[in-house]
């Protein structure tokens, strides 16, 4: 077991510092141990500790210093809360860990092998309104099959409305689906998914970033949201109003170089609105014959890394740029991730995947993303 386990979790527990300033904790020092280790002066240095970051953080640490050692503070943590992944972990999902704000821990509970279900091959999100019209459950069930159906990995939130309907159509499909929750793994939110929670657990899995007996609470549902959209290939966006939870899940999507699909509605009905949004936002349109969906979310790459035998193939490069190169996906990846995985300034970030595009080698997307070819 890593050592760098334990400082995971004990940053996790430091109030004020979240997934993207662990990001840059472990970027600028290497490991979260030499974080934590660090003088006030060496974390101010760290982009986004300020004065009063750095007394805080810093008061937080020595407290937690004098009640337990982060190691010891693993072993009892692991007591109450014996699954779950850090950044470290060969098993952490690698399309979430390329995100801006990957969580410092994940927790998980159910039945199904891990690498089936959290290896990005087939990952596509279901969400959309709690309170869905007959149109909306319809198709969320059959889209939710036809995906279980081909070989798909359905992913939602296990709310009430579409994201419970998404789960129910591809359990009795026989298929695999994966619940994020805004609790921790051990609570189930609303109470009367109880069944569909049991069911998840023997034909799933359930993750969150919380620990054990989190309740639930109206700021976790956006950072559930966030994990949904940063496991998946793609989004579907079934039906959805204007102010719609869904459309966070959307937006992080976009954020994150993912696909994001609508399901097209009538221009008077407000449980559409948000779709319709979407779709003039440049989301893609579910189309009506469900054999062009699964075409379509097939097509999209299924990689979460290169295969070792390609990575013996690339030519010797210079430090800079095998440095850069190793941070961009098969998928996608942004300028903005890659100066911040690499810890480079953006200006010898840009020379580098320049050059690299010239070796053809990766290529540029829309957005300023670039990917390998």
């Amino acid at each position: 077991m890593s050592i760098e386990r334990a400082y995971w979790l004990a940053w996790s527990q430091i109030s004020g510092v979240g997934p993207v300033l662990l990001q840059r904790l472990h970027q600028h020092f290497g490991s979260l141990k030499a974080a934590w280790e660090a003088s006030a002066s060496e974390l101010g240095a760290v982009e986004g500790f300020g004065f009063s970051t750095v007394q805080k953080v810093g008061k937080e640490r020595a407290s937690f210093n004098k009640t337990i050692h982060p190691k010891e503070f693993l072993a009892q943590h692991l007591e109450e809360n014996p699954n779950f992944w850090t950044p470290v972990d060969n098993e952490y999902p690698r399309l979430l860990l390329e995100t801006a704000s990957p969580p410092p821990v994940l927790y998980y509970r159910g039945a199904v092998e891990l690498e089936e279900n959290l290896g990005q091959k087939g990952l596509i999100a279901i969400v959309g309104t709690r309170q869905p019209s007959e149109y909306g459950i319809r198709w969320t069930r059959q889209i939710s099959t036809a995906l279980a159906k081909n070989g798909f990995t359905v992913v939602s939130g296990m709310a009430e409305g579409i994201d419970s309907e998404s789960h129910i159509a591809a359990l009795k499909a026989e298929g695999r689906t994966i619940a994020v929750l805004g609790t921790g793994i051990d609570v189930v939110y609303p109470a009367k998914n109880q069944k569909l929670y049991q069911q998840i657990l023997k034909q799933g899995i359930v993750v969150s970033e919380f620990k054990s007996k989190t309740p639930p609470d109206r700021t976790h549902f956006p950072c559930r949201n966030r994990i949904i959209a940063g496991l998946c290939r793609a989004v579907l966006v079934i039906e959805a109003p204007i102010k719609s939870g869904a459309l966070i899940t959307a937006d992080y999507a976009n954020e994150f170089g993912r696909d994001v699909y609508a399901m097209p509605g009538r221009l008077d009905d407000h449980k559409s609105q948000g779709c319709l949004k979407l779709i003039t936002q440049g989301a893609i349109p579910i189309p009506l014959e469900l054999d062009e969906l699964i075409k379509m979310l097939g097509a999209i790459p299924q990689f979460d890394s290169i295969p070792a035998t390609v990575k013996n193939t690339l030519p010797k490069l210079e430090p800079e740029l095998q440095k850069v190169i190793e941070t961009v996906s098969m998928d996608s990846t942004a300028f903005d991730a890659i100066i911040q995985q690499t810890g480079m300034a953006p200006g010898l970030v840009s020379s580098a995947l320049l050059q690299l595009e010239l070796m053809g080698l990766i290529t540029q997307l829309p957005g300023m993303r670039y990917q390998r070819c």
